[in-house]
Parts: C-alpha cells; sequence; structure tokens
C-alpha cells in the first residue's frame, strides 16, 4: 500500500491527455426555448430547441437532439461500495448544475435516498486507505483527515483546519501518517501525540555563523564591543539549538535542506515511517505557456479577459524528474540513479534524428547518454507509481522514459539508494498511458503488473528477481485490476469474446484458472465491493443508456438504477449495427457502427447518400456494443438514417480496445492509415449498404475534426463534403504529452509533424469544408482554426466556411451552440449529398 501521492502542478502537464481529444459529448442544463421554426437560406429548415422529447412515432429533430439533455435521464456517476458491502454511493448532476446531488441506494432497495449536505464527511468515502488488521480506514474529506472504526461504524474528525492535507497512510503498527505540502506527520495510536517525522524545506541548509576572517571585520569585532557580543551570543545560540534537537527527545525531527533549485510533485512513506521517496521537479519548469493567453472576448466586466493556455509540444520542455529517499530515522539522504535501469542510455531515436539529418543533407552520429525519466503517470486509473510493500521495507517504483520509448518497473535498493529493473517495456513507437497498473501480493516478494509487450496488455505476477509469469494470454485487451480482498484473485475487465464487448473476470494467482463473472453483452466498468464478495456494474448496450447493476460472484445479476427516462426508452431507436470491414490496406478488420436508413434495400437503382462520423480522441473505442459516449451524435446518425443516409462510425487505426500494433499504426504518419481504413469503409458501403459512392460525407470532432481534415486535403475524391469540429491543424501546436507520444518533438522530428498536420496539406482542398471551433477551446486553441483559415485564404481556396461559437469551451456546454453547430453540419450534407 502506498497510501496518497501529492500532486504538485507539474504533474497537472500530464492531465492534459486524460482529456486530450477525447469529445464524448456529455454536457449539463441550461433552460429551453419553447419550439420555433426558422428557415435558413437555400430552404433547408431546422428548428430552435424544444423542451418536449420526441414522441415514439415522430422523425427525429435537431432541436430534440441538440436540447437541454436531461430529458435523457440524470444518471448515476461515480458509484462506489458502502464500507459493509450493503448499499452503493453515487452522484447525479443536472445539465450545467453548479454541484452535484449525492446518493445512497441499498443493494436491495429499489430507489436511493439524497444525503444532506452537512452529512456528506459521515458518508463512506471513495478513496481511502484501510489498514492491515481491516479495522480501521483513514480519509480525508475537504482537505481534513478522519477515521472511520469499520467494526462498530464510529467515525473520528482528526484536524478541523484550513490548510488542505495531502495525503495519508496507515503504518505497519497501526499508526497513521499525512503530509501536509512538505511535511510528513505520524499520529501515534497509542497516546495520540502528532510528531511531525518530516520538515522538508526547498531552501538552502542556513550556514553556521563563523568567525570574522576579514581585517574590516575583526577590526570591527575588536573595537565596537556590542556588535562583537551580538555576534558571541547568535553563535551561542545557534550551536544551543544544534544540541538540544540532538538530545531533547521532545523536538521534531531535523528539518531536510534539498537546496532551492527544485519543487516536491510527489512524496510517498513507507509502511514503516521510517523512509520516504520523494519526486523532484526543476522548480523554473511550468506547463504554462510562456509566451500565449487566450482571450475570452465576454468576459463578465465587458473587457477581453487574459486566460491564461497550456505550452504547446513545440515550446514544452519538461525536465524530467528526480528521485531522492531520505532515511527518516537516520536522517540521511540518498539520491536514486538511475542506472540500474536497463537501456537508461540508449539513443532510441537515433533512427528518427538519422533520418530528419539526412532529408537536411546532414549525418547524425549516435552516442549513449542518460535520459530523462520520471515517475509513470496512468491517466486513466491514477494509481501512484510508487509501491511500498504491505509489511516490509521494500519498494518499487514504476518509471517512464520522457522520450514515451521505455517504462520500467524497478527495485529500490534502500541502502544503496540504486534501482535494479525488474522489467523493462520497450516500444519502438510508445509506451501507452494505460495498462500501467501493478502492485505488491501481500505477505510475499512478488508483484503484479499489466504489459502490452505481447502486443495486447496481459497480467502477469513476478517474482522480485526472477522471471514473470502470465496470467492471461489471447489476442484481447486487460485492463481495471483489482486485487481480492483475500489476495488469492486477481479480478479484471477484458474484451475476450468481442472487441466491442466487455466482461469482468478474476484469476486465480497460484493455479492461473480464470473465471468469468459476468455475461454482459455491451460495454462495462467494474467495482468489486469490499468483502469481495459482489460487483458493482456501470454497465450499457446499444441503445441503452448506463445504468447501475449488482452482480454476485457466482449469483443473478440484478438492475439497481433507472435514470433513463421513459421518453428515450420508448422511442423506437435505431441500433447500429457492429460490422468488420475487410481492409486493402493491410489492416485486416476494421469495426464500424453502421445506421442504415429506413426501408433499407441492398439493391436498387437509387443508391443511398452516406456519411462517415470520425470519433475524436484518436486512441478511442466507439464501435463497440455499449451506449456511445456520444450521444448527440448517435442521435444525429438516427435521425440521419430516418432522413436516407447510411452512416458509419469507424474505429480507425489508432483507436482504442484492438491492441498495441491498432494502437501505434498511426506513429510518425498521423491521418495516413486512418484515411486509408476511411477509404476502405466507403468501399464496403458502396458494397454492403447500396450507397453512392459520389455521394458521402464526413464530419468529427477534435481528433475527428483533424482528421476529416486529412481525408479532404490527401484523399479530395473520397468525400464530397465535410465539417471539422474544433479540429486541431497543427500538432506543433497541440500539448506535449499526448502529441510527443506520436511524432515524436518538433524539433527532433520535423518530418513527422509535417507529414501529420493539416496545415501542411491545405493546397489538396477541393471540395467543401466548414470549420467550427469555440473561442475557449483551451484543449485544441481556437488559433488553430485561426491559422489554417488564413492559409487557405491565401491558397485561394473558395470552398470553405467557418463559424466561431465565442463562450464555448472544447466540449460544447450551450445547446444553443450545439444546435447551431449540427444545423451547419446538416446543412452542409443536405445540400452536397443529395444534389
Amino acid at each position: 500500500m502506498s497510501g496518497f501521492a501529492i500532486t504538485s502542478p507539474f504533474l497537472r502537464r500530464f492531465a492534459f491527455s486524460a482529456l486530450t481529444l477525447a469529445l464524448v459529448s456529455g454536457c449539463s442544463a441550461t433552460a429551453q426555448t419553447p419550439a420555433q421554426t426558422n428557415t435558413m437560406s437555400n430552404n433547408v429548415t431546422v428548428q430552435a430547441p424544444l423542451a418536449q422529447p420526441p414522441k415514439a412515432e415522430q422523425p427525429l429533430t435537431l432541436n430534440q437532439i441538440m436540447a437541454n439533455p436531461d430529458w435523457l435521464g440524470i444518471f448515476a456517476q461515480g458509484a462506489y461500495w458502502s464500507d459493509d458491502s450493503q448499499s452503493i454511493y453515487f452522484k447525479r448532476q443536472a445539465h450545467q448544475a453548479p454541484v452535484a446531488d449525492y446518493y445512497q441506494q441499498g443493494v436491495n432497495q429499489k430507489a436511493a435516498s439524497k444525503l444532506n449536505v452537512d452529512q456528506l464527511h459521515l458518508a463512506d468515502q471513495k478513496n481511502a486507505v484501510v489498514n492491515l488488521a481491516g479495522t480501521k480506514k483513514a480519509y480525508l474529506y475537504q482537505g481534513n483527515l478522519f477515521v472511520k472504526d469499520l467494526v462498530d461504524g464510529e467515525i473520528k474528525q482528526i484536524t478541523k483546519q484550513n490548510t488542505a492535507i495531502s495525503g495519508v497512510r496507515f503504518l505497519s503498527n497501526g499508526d497513521l501518517a499525512y503530509w501536509q505540502g512538505n511535511n510528513i506527520f505520524r499520529l501515534h495510536q497509542s497516546s495520540g501525540l502528532i510528531e511531525q517525522i518530516a520538515n522538508i524545506q526547498m531552501a538552502n541548509e542556513p550556514k553556521p555563523i563563523e568567525d570574522p576572517s576579514s581585517y574590516i571585520a575583526k577590526q570591527q569585532h575588536r573595537l565596537i564591543e556590542y556588535v562583537a557580543l551580538q555576534h558571541n551570543n547568535a553563535k551561542a545560540q545557534q550551536q544551543y539549538q544544534q544540541q538540544l534537537a540532538e538530545v531533547d527527545p521532545s523536538f521534531a525531527a531535523k528539518t531536510w535542506y534539498l537546496g532551492d533549485a527544485e519543487v516536491v510533485s510527489d512524496i510517498s512513506l513507507s509502511a514503516d515511517g521510517r523512509y520516504a521517496l520523494l519526486a523532484l521537479t526543476d522548480k523554473n519548469y511550468t506547463w504554462r505557456a510562456e509566451h500565449d493567453i487566450m482571450p475570452n472576448y465576454l468576459g463578465q466586466d465587458g473587457y477581453v479577459d487574459a486566460v491564461p493556455a497550456r505550452a504547446r509540444v513545440a515550446e514544452d520542455k519538461f525536465p524530467g524528474q528526480r528521485l531522492v529517499l531520505l532515511d527518516l530515522t537516520e536522517h540521511v539522504k540518498k539520491d536514486i540513479t538511475i542506472e540500474g535501469l536497463t537501456g537508461f542510455d540508449e539513443d532510441v531515436l537515433a533512427d528518427v534524428k538519422q533520418e530528419n539529418a539526412a532529408a537536411k543533407g546532414e549525418k547524425y552520429e549516435s552516442k549513449k547518454s542518460p535520459r530523462l525519466i520520471q515517475l509513470m503517470q496512468d491517466w486513466e486509473w491514477n494509481q501512484s507509481a510508487v509501491q511500498w510493500h504491505p509489511t516490509e521495507n521494500k519498494l518499487l517504483v514504476m518509471i517512464e522514459a520522457v522520450d514515451n520509448k521505455d517504462r520500467w518497473i524497478a527495485s529500490v535498493n534502500l541502502d544503496k539508494g540504486s534501482l535494479t529493473t525488474e522489467h523493462r517495456l520497450h516500444d519502438d513507437a510508445w509506451v501507452n498511458y494505460n495498462f500501467n497498473q501493478y502492485g505488491w501480493l501481500p505477505n510475499s516478494d512478488s508483484f503484479y503488473f499489466l504489459s502490452e509487450e505481447t502486443g495486447y496488455s496481459h497480467l502477469y505476477v513476478k517474482t522480485v528477481g526472477q522471471k514473470a509469469r502470465a496470467l492471461t494470454q489471447g489476442k484481447f485487451v486487460v485492463d481495471d485490476v483489482t486485487l481480492s480482498p483475500d489476495a488469492k484473485h486477481i479480478v479484471y475487465r477484458a474484451n475476450a469474446d468481442h472487441p466491442g464487448s466487455y466482461n469482468v473476470y478474476r484469476v486465480e494467482i497460484a493455479s492461473g484458472k480464470i473465471e468469468q463473472l459476468t455475461n454482459w453483452f455491451g460495454t462495462l466498468s467494474y467495482v468489486l465491493s469490499p468483502d469481495g464478495q459482489s460487483l458493482l456494474l456501470d454497465a450499457s448496450s446499444l441503445i441503452k443508456p448506463n445504468e447501475l447493476y449488482i452482480q454476485p460472484i457466482g449469483g443473478t445479476l440484478s438492475q439497481l438504477t433507472d435514470y433513463t427516462s421513459n421518453a428515450f426508452k420508448e422511442y423506437a431507436w435505431q441500433a447500429p449495427k457492429v460490422v468488420a470491414v475487410p481492409s486493402n490496406h493491410g489492416a485486416g478488420e476494421v469495426y464500424a457502427r453502421v445506421y442504415l436508413p429506413e426501408g433499407f434495400e441492398a439493391q436498387g437503382a437509387d443508391k443511398y447518400p452516406a456519411v462517415i462520423f470520425n470519433h475524436g480522441a484518436g486512441y478511442l473505442q466507439n464501435a463497440h456494443y455499449g451506449f456511445s459516449g456520444y450521444f448527440r451524435e448517435f442521435m444525429f446518425h438516427n435521425m440521419l438514417a430516418q432522413q436516407g443516409y447510411v452512416v458509419m462510425d469507424m474505429d480507425f487505426r489508432g483507436s482504442k480496445g484492438y491492441g498495441r500494433d491498432w494502437r501505434t499504426a498511426v506513429y510518425r504518419n498521423m491521418g495516413t492509415p486512418e484515411v486509408e481504413d476511411l477509404k476502405d469503409g466507403v468501399s464496403w458501403m458502396a458494397n454492403n449498404a447500396n450507397v453512392d459512392i459520389a455521394k458521402v460525407g464526413t464530419y468529427g470532432g477534435s481528433y475527428g475534426g483533424f482528421l476529416t481534415f486529412m481525408a479532404l486535403f490527401n484523399e479530395p475524391e473520397l468525400f464530397q463534403a465535410g465539417a471539422a469540429l474544433r479540429p486541431v491543424t497543427d500538432w506543433a501546436h497541440y500539448n506535449a504529452p499526448y502529441t510527443s507520444n506520436i511524432l515524436n518533438t518538433p524539433d527532433i522530428d520535423p518530418i513527422a509533424y509535417e507529414r501529420s498536420s493539416p496545415i501542411e496539406h491545405a493546397d489538396g482542398l477541393q471540395k467543401p469544408l466548414l470549420i467550427m471551433t469555440g473561442v475557449l477551446d483551451d484543449n485544441v486553441f481556437f488559433q488553430d482554426s485561426v491559422r489554417l483559415v488564413q492559409r487557405l485564404i491565401e491558397l485561394e481556396k473558395p470552398m470553405f466556411e467557418t463559424a466561431i461559437y465565442p463562450v464555448e469551451p472544447h466540449g460544447f456546454k450551450q445547446p444553443s451552440s450545439w444546435l447551431d453547430e449540427y444545423r451547419r453540419i446538416y446543412k452542409l450534407f443536405e445540400q452536397e449529398l443529395k444534389k
């Protein structure tokens, strides 16, 4: 157990990729307007937002699809188990409501009870640590520390202060440790004494008061008695305080002075409280842009607000981290050396550098040099990269190279401050930011971990110093790992039966025996109950949004919540067909969702127009059997199908859920393999859905907008029109963690950036293009679209239009903005694909 780690502003750099291009269309509540019919140019009629949901027998309209989404239902979010495994906690938040409401529902109850705000601190908390005996639980609420007795349920508030506590853990003897800023405290359970066991100062150690050395100083002390007295008293006081701190047991631990050049970005404490591992980062590094701001033209005071913006990958020079081990008992500091990491000094980008040098007529000479490293940040599961053994002074750390090519699991020699590689995962493209869960197996020298080394994420166990043993294998993806309370099983999620359908399994660690625990056809996430007997599922299927279910292990599935509105459930939604599109470009099969027109005829003289939707994030899965996170697009595609379109939604190469090779197919070449897959999608629709290939359009947001550009610019005959929403136009302007994974950095690999950035290919535009973006987009900057528009103007391209949304961030919030955006998309397709 490692406790909670401090996250500094420097680690916010990595949080961007949790948001990165992940345009999932969930938004929150605004007032709705009465139904109106507005006639736009070219005789395309659309409607403004309606308060009423669609009638089951009526065709869909844009105003219904893009209105306040609360009519679909206000769904449970962030669900987790109570401490006694008998009830569930979750929150619900209406569209654009400022705060969420919290609920508790018993596993056998039909309805949930809303929790009062003044009682939230007493509710069972999700993020907590439990002592080794399993009798007490510690958690933080609003920055204060609470301890709950799991036997009698009594809750004690330990602190009541305005300075937030950053992390907490139980020590092996039952004491409680917590850290606040750079200070670590120990609460002794026997006496209640709060002891400060570490005071870490990021400053230079004060110098001892020395006797005068220069002639003038000596003269001053010799001639001016007051000066000499003040000096001697100060020196004596300093010496006394030092001696007192050495012998007086009532004094707190000595202060650590670690210099003024760095800041603490992570702290983790050993099980007995003796050791603290720190990750330090150069204090001058910032993830904020040095030169730019994001202007908000509609500031509340009537002026332009200058909103700080993140740095671009072309400028973000992350310096890596340095690991330091503090022995809090002996007051000894050890700088952790990285030589024990296999390949720590390899020139892993030598081939890339050579190719770029040759393009400039230069030669590159490869040399070994220590690489920058940092603690691995698991963006999906938010697990600490520092894992202390639960009972012994043994430490594992998960480290990644800043160049994105290596991930190491290493054991730390606490006496020497050195690392020994236990597992190295190298990838010539990049190591995924998912599939990095790992941890100790209690009462052993073994640990479990996930690795993509076979091409798919799988689960392994390894004894320190010995060879790893695979617990799962096959052409499917394993994630979301949980160790059972008795430590005999590891529970996990996998898409073993079909890439688009997920279930929960467990494997017996000793024997390797695997048991399927759920039988769901769709997508789901799970939480194992504290007693290890049941699963809480957040599950969906093609036309059924996420609801909560209880699955007793070995028992019968039961539905816990039912927050989907009757209006949504009663509407005759078309469930998309999930198909495997054969690839003519070496990709095997490309999975896609297909919506067919009402009264579809597979053959006929009248062929159908078609639209391909390009999902966001790049690394995201949408052609699955669960309810789409793009719920507006799901409804829009139903509407298009009602109006005679075939609609396809592809998991092009780079998408999630299909293994390492599929993910890394876009390495140094974004926008090329994906467009090849789109070409195969158009061919499939022509051969299997009676589509006229001269009447196919495409659209998408974020990464989907980027892909729309690349298709229209580089394959101008493929689509007759395209709409790019909040699109990336130049990868050098996107954020560092996401982009450097795939394209390296612009200074090292300009070839990859020029090959992959739409602005470099804009001269190829021949078909109508619609560009739409939010001015307050702090993910893909508004400037991206501005630069491309100017480029198209200078290229004298007449076939594009733009629309801006002054108050919108990356994921739009206002129903009126959604409506306006999709009116324009719909108008484009009606005009260009139904000629």
